[in-house]
């Protein structure tokens, strides 16, 4: 087999990137003691500057961890391998109780929300691109805008955990990155394949709708489906072991089967470890000694894959071409990306503020804590080199770093500010 096919190749690669990890968290935990997401991202960025600083001297390194950057399919392990995981683990730790009591001013954010960002961003980075002399095709402007507009759950709920917002409001961001990340992957095949012509200029409205519809409603309902199947199947034993087993089986096996059915793989993932985390089924299919044996693995692989993923961001420095002009589009793109979200918010936050006691500001709270991360990335790799890729892909890179790395260190700090210090929440007037 030729090397890049060899099983032992990849065993290297995936062996240097858990090597990289650990070390990197350890740097961050001696030096920095930022967050394990935002950390590991910081130092592996460090480490590709500090090697792009000592090529002037030797570039032997930099060329072999480019060569392994190069050879690592970002997109497939992000949106293919990874994300069923990370969607499956936060999910199952998600506030069921919460969720529910949140659950529609979650869905319009998710959907309406998605959708409005993702034309407000692609209208104005239209304008925007060819104001500083680079122009952009209006479909690929929409591209741009349906890829960086979902927020993502991997990050948003890295950071979260650790930055000391109230339950309710952290529930509304991690529920909404739950579900938009499935709806924005919708929206995005979608205008590629108008974009690409796949969609018939006959039909395309019946086409679009038809392929939305399935993908998001028929993604829900499988995933209502393997959650229930997977429930029955823990409640009618007692063995941890087995137990931990269908629970990775409903991962891997539900995620294969919604890609080939042509449903939200993401969205199916999400509402199956809902069901399988919920308070209350949790007594009725696993023993005490059974959940905790569930929890701690799905812990575990949450921890690993998000230092790897991280990691993997701070390595695609190596591969990003930055310009001066990617430079000054990508800092326009961050203030127009978070425009567009504290618009798409505000009518959702009006239309639910008093029935649901909303919390002051959380228009402002949610724009600021809408973390954009791999899957932007992810979505980014997948355009076709014709569509204007390597300018995209640049500039969302730079949105997707200032996101987690600028509004991710400072989510405590803003929510503290505006919300009250010493964790008191000032009431809803």
């Amino acid at each position: 087999l030729p090397s890049h096919l060899c099983p032992m190749h990849f065993f290297l690669i995936a062996a240097l990137l858990v090597v990289l990890s650990a070390a990197f968290g350890y740097v961050n935990i001696r030096l920095f003691r930022l967050p394990n997401t935002i950390g590991l991202m910081l130092v592996a960025i460090l480490f590709t500057v500090g090697l792009f600083l000592t090529s002037a001297i030797d570039d032997t390194l930099l060329r072999h961890t480019e060569d392994m950057v190069g050879e690592i399919d970002f997109k497939t392990m992000v949106l293919d391998i990874m994300l069923g995981f990370l969607l499956f683990a936060g999910a199952m730790h998600t506030d069921w109780d919460q969720l529910k009591e949140q659950r529609w001013p979650i869905l319009v954010f998710a959907t309406v929300g998605v959708l409005t960002s993702t034309f407000l961003v692609g209208a104005l980075s239209h304008w925007v691109f060819a104001a500083i002399g680079h122009p952009v095709a209006f479909i690929h402007c929409l591209l741009f805008g349906a890829l960086i507009s979902p927020t993502d759950p991997i990050a948003a709920l890295g950071v979260l955990k650790q930055a000391g917002v109230p339950k309710k409001l952290e529930t509304k961001i991690v529920g909404e990155s739950l579900f938009n990340d499935g709806v924005g992957v919708v929206v995005f095949l979608t205008i590629l394949s108008i974009a690409t012509g796949k969609a018939s200029d006959d039909h395309l409205v019946s086409e679009v709708l038809k392929l939305f519809g399935v993908e998001v409603f028929g993604g829900i309902a499988f995933g209502a489906l393997l959650g229930w199947v997977t429930f029955r199947l823990m409640r009618s034993i007692n063995d941890y072991e087995i137990e931990v087993l269908i629970t990775l089986a409903c991962v891997m096996g539900g995620y294969a089967a919604a890609h080939m059915l042509h449903l939200s793989g993401p969205l199916a993932i999400v509402v199956a470890g809902l069901i399988v985390g919920n308070e209350r089924l949790r007594g009725l299919s696993m023993s005490d000694r059974t959940e905790e044996f569930v929890d701690k693995f799905w812990h575990l692989v949450d921890v690993l894959l998000n230092a790897l993923l991280f990691v993997l961001i701070g390595l695609e420095l190596l591969i990003v071409d930055f310009t001066t002009e990617v430079l000054l589009a990508g800092g326009l793109a961050i203030v127009l990306v978070l425009v567009a979200r504290y618009l798409s918010l505000l009518v959702p936050v009006h239309l639910f503020a008093k029935r649901l006691e909303f919390l002051p500001h959380t228009a402002t709270l949610m724009t600021w804590g809408g973390l954009r991360g791999g899957i932007s990335i992810a979505l980014a790799l997948s355009l076709p080199a014709a569509m204007e890729r390597e300018f995209l892909l640049a500039v969302t890179y730079v949105v997707v770093v200032f996101s987690i790395l600028g509004q991710g260190l400072s989510l405590g700090k803003l929510a503290k500010r505006l919300l009250g210090t010493g964790g008191q929440v000032p009431s809803v007037k």
